[in-house]
């Protein structure tokens, strides 16, 4: 697989088409808006210029990674002649849907489908194509170009020989795959979200406060960032759309998101992304200011 095409130039999708890209594969970047694949291209650009000022990489495999990266406004021009394609657009199902029975179209019959989906049955959507074997989840942690972990995903129907391809893949790209079943949330998210939701609860029944939530989490249990920090990090609405299809999955109320995160969301406070969610990224994108709201 040297050709690849990822779908989405958003948070995850630049990511994704960076570390593609830094390990030496011809990326194609679709998005339809201009001003989405120009804002990827531009923080995929300043990524590597940190790397550059740390010595990770030299300025030659900087101008090398950019090279080897391609936009495209469409998706039937952005996947020809690629073997592998990863989806990374939002966390809705419908729209993923739509995606996929696009890509099952029009690409190349034996190009293998991924997704980065965080939370949504990979079975559901590979059942939109006539590759179901071929449709496979790859689901990168944010920052991607840094975190070392890959969740492969298999469907119900995801064949052997695409799930050991995909392992391998990951492994090329100096990344830890692990390969999970196809269950809501699969690993990371069924562990992670109901403790931010608990989190959430936490805060929204007075036992403690923003800081202190997150400074117990932090030097009580070794977390790099407290949980109300990660929720700000991920984005509120990703959180509830991911508790959201566990709740509908499992129909478990445990997984029911709580009525705070619920009102932020409807408020449009998401966390970083908005500038405001449980911190005040007003001045700065670090989680150094609490929200008002939640002063006492």
């Amino acid at each position: 697989m040297n050709n690849i095409a990822v779908v989405g130039a958003g948070t995850m999708g630049n990511g994704i088409a960076h570390t593609f890209a830094q390990s030496g594969f011809k990326v194609h970047l679709i998005d339809i808006s201009d001003v989405s694949l120009k804002k990827g291209m531009e923080t995929i650009t300043r990524n590597l210029d940190r790397m550059v000022a740390k010595e990770t990489i030299t300025n030659a495999q900087k101008e090398s990674t950019l090279k080897n990266i391609t936009t495209f406004t469409s998706i039937n021009d952005g996947v020809k002649n690629v073997n592998l394609v990863v989806e990374a657009a939002t966390e809705n199902v419908d729209l993923k849907l739509k995606i996929f029975k696009q890509l099952d179209e029009v690409c190349d019959k034996d190009c293998v489908l991924a997704t980065n989906t965080s939370s949504i049955s990979i079975t559901q959507i590979a059942a939109v194509t006539n590759r179901p074997d071929k449709v496979i989840g790859m689901h990168f942690m944010n920052p991607v170009p840094i975190m070392p972990l890959v969740e492969i995903i298999r469907g119900y129907t995801t064949s052997d020989a695409i799930t050991k391809t995909i392992m391998e893949l990951s492994e090329t790209l100096g990344k830890t795959p692990v390969e999970v079943n196809d269950y809501p949330g699969f690993v990371a998210n069924r562990i992670l979200m109901p403790m931010i939701n608990e989190s959430i609860e936490t805060l929204f029944n007075g036992v403690a406060g923003v800081g202190e939530i997150d400074t117990v989490m932090k030097l009580g249990m070794a977390h790099p960032m407290g949980p109300l920090q990660l929720a700000d990090f991920i984005g509120l609405d990703v959180c509830l759309s991911i508790l959201n299809v566990m709740y509908d999955g499992f129909k478990n109320p445990k997984y029911a998101p709580c009525p705070l995160l619920v009102n932020m969301v409807r408020a449009g406070k998401l966390g970083v992304k908005s500038g405001e969610g449980f911190y005040d990224y007003s001045e700065s994108k670090k989680a150094e200011k609490i929200a008002k709201q939640f002063i006492k």
